[in-house]
């Protein structure tokens, strides 16, 4: 097909951004989908011009989720790509601090909302002609080696992966394929306010790096799939010790 449709979510900011950028430069046409339209209106400006379109949905809630893929499928007629980016973290505080309001705001967005358009999404590769299309979670390094303080945040993330597993399965007899990418210190506004915090003085790879990762595995033609990628700087300490 000459014109490939996406869906990115969480694309006003940071890897949501990045990526979202990054594939409209690569030929992708995206409904970006965040919470607020400023943001994802300069996301857009910063792209060459397309039939890009943004789209205000909070992730969590499942008649904006519904809604919101009913009326992209109807503008662009199919979608070949979701790239599940939305996510958020908690307070980095001992978790018998947090508040179960805190906890489950971080379920809602990271892993229901993942679900959530994971489902409509399913439904659309389903039905359409030619069918399938590719499902891209944004998981972490957290899911493997969390950072103290970080429950909400982490087990979520644990959770993506058993997500990613299930989806690939469950969309394998459809040509649905289902892969995830790991991120560890990419410079974004999550890990901004550890960084000037001094809560770390971890090495920090660019955002760049990661929408070019994400572009890569978009490309792929259906019989190929990029299941799980850690892209990560050099120098983080994650493998070990020393």
């Amino acid at each position: 097909m000459a014109e490939k449709f996406g869906l990115v979510t969480g694309a006003g900011t940071g890897i949501g951004r990045a990526a979202s950028v990054a594939l409209i430069e690569a030929g992708w046409t995206l409904a970006l989908i965040g919470r607020r339209l400023a943001p994802l209106e300069e996301t857009l400006a910063l792209a060459k011009p397309s039939r890009s379109c943004c789209t205000i949905c909070d992730v969590s809630s499942p008649v904006q989720v519904a809604k919101t893929f009913a009326e992209v499928e109807a503008r662009f007629g199919r979608l070949d790509l979701l790239f599940n980016n939305a996510g958020m973290a908690a307070r980095s505080v001992p978790m018998e601090e947090l508040s179960f309001p805190e906890w489950k705001t971080v379920v809602d967005v990271n892993l229901t909302g993942a679900f959530l358009c994971t489902q409509q999404v399913m439904r659309i590769m389903k039905a359409q002609n030619p069918r399938g299309g590719r499902i891209i979670n944004n998981g972490s390094v957290s899911a493997y080696a969390p950072r103290p303080h970080s429950a909400p945040y982490t087990a979520t993330k644990h959770a993506i992966t058993g997500l990613t597993k299930s989806t690939s399965l469950d969309g394998r007899p459809f040509d649905i394929a289902c892969g995830q990418i790991d991120i560890g210190n990419a410079a974004t506004e999550l890990l901004r306010p550890l960084i000037e915090s001094g809560g770390t003085s971890e090495p920090m790879i660019d955002v760049s790096l990661v929408a070019a990762a994400i572009v890569q595995m978009a490309n792929l033609p259906l019989e190929a799939n990029v299941q799980f990628m850690t892209l990560m700087a050099t120098k983080m300490p994650l493998i070990g010790r020393g």
